[in-house]
């Protein structure tokens, strides 16, 4: 509210002290100008081009009946620099030169005053006008500027988002899936042996209860971390996989597992984007590949870390790609590796992780 009544008792003030100090007497015309120019100013930040041309034409209209002798640009300052912040800035040009210009005739043609005093009254009010609307469209820029930054801000935000929302899918999936897997395998064993076996559908049943029990343990760490409660648990790394090959084994797949150079200098990212690979794999081939044996290699060159999963199930021609192989395959190439899926005589999973961007 102070903001637009401000500008306008300022104007109403300024347009009466310099009628006053050309030495015009402050009378009702002068004061009926001054609230004219000053009331419409209410409405500059709505319509700010048209508060211009009617104060402009206000203006005129007091001039030429010789009703106002203060000047011609200068009462219109708050006007034209409202229109040049609000990147209007040519309509704030063309209403200003068009004044001058005005005023430089009147004063020489119709005034009868001297060339000399007409443009060095003229070349004055050019120079406020250029300073008025310098300032007006530095505003203009630095508004247009701070939007922006505004707008990418939130698209950094949103695509922050977008990529934890993808690497939430990705734990997720790599939990449950491989977890809902081994315990149906060990379910259906308990089903079958539950007659015959009660010892073997006892140990099937713990089994399926202990993976079950690590797997709400990674959610658990999971969901803490999201609600930024305690210290975030270790992501797991190399020295799981042996626990996923005994899971496995668990559920009659006979599992070899081969491990070439130093690991231990595989950590952070490419560890865990290791385990993942080993962990989608084995669930795959758990859940559908009818395979007797898998053999799982880890090798490192101290460049890079190959990853190696391939069982001797019956594979796929057309292999499709869920979630589980995307996010694979999106975790990878995050890190600048490269992932290759065979399906035909068994099913091949091979990736290659560089150890240093």
């Amino acid at each position: 509210m102070i903001s637009t009544l401000l500008p306008a008792v300022l104007t109403s003030v300024a347009v009466l002290t310099g009628t006053a100090a050309v030495g015009a007497p402050i009378d009702w015309p002068a004061v009926t100008m001054a609230l004219l120019l000053g009331g419409l100013l209410a409405a500059r930040r709505r319509w700010p081009v048209g508060v211009l041309l009617v104060s402009a034409s206000v203006l005129i209209a007091f001039q030429g009946a010789g009703l106002f002798e203060g000047g011609w640009v200068w009462p219109l300052t708050v006007a034209c620099y409202t229109v040049a912040a609000a990147g209007r800035t040519r309509w704030a040009v063309g209403t200003g030169l068009f004044l001058l210009l005005y005023a430089l005739a009147w004063d020489w043609a119709v005034a009868s005053g001297s060339a000399a005093r007409a443009l060095a009254a003229g070349g004055a009010e050019t120079l406020w006008l250029a300073l008025v609307l310098a300032i007006g469209n530095a505003r203009h820029l630095q508004a247009r500027w701070r939007l922006q930054m505004e707008q990418a801000r939130e698209a950094d935000a949103r695509r922050r988002l977008a990529e934890q929302r993808l690497e939430i899918s990705r734990e997720l999936h790599d939990i449950l899936a491989h977890t809902l897997a081994v315990v149906g395998v060990h379910l259906n064993v308990a089903a079958d042996a539950l007659e015959e076996s009660p010892e073997e559908t006892r140990q099937a049943l713990r089994t399926a209860m202990d993976v079950r029990g690590k797997a709400m343990a990674d959610l658990r760490s999971l969901v803490g971390v999201l609600r930024i409660e305690g210290d975030a648990a270790p992501q797991p790394g190399l020295d799981g996989i042996a626990a996923l090959v005994a899971a496995a084994r668990a559920t009659g797949l006979a599992v070899g597992l081969h491990e070439e150079g130093d690991l231990t200098t595989v950590t952070g990212l490419q560890a865990v984007a290791a385990h993942r690979v080993v962990q989608e794999a084995l669930t795959n081939t758990i859940k559908h590949a009818d395979a007797g044996h898998v053999s799982v290699r880890l090798s490192s060159t101290g460049a890079a870390v190959t990853v190696e999963v391939v069982d001797d199930g019956r594979g796929a021609a057309a292999l499709a790609e869920g979630h589980g192989l995307t996010g694979m395959r999106e975790r990878i190439t995050t890190l600048g590796g490269t992932l290759s899926i065979e399906g035909s005589g068994g099913f091949a999973v091979r990736a290659s992780i560089p150890l240093k961007a």
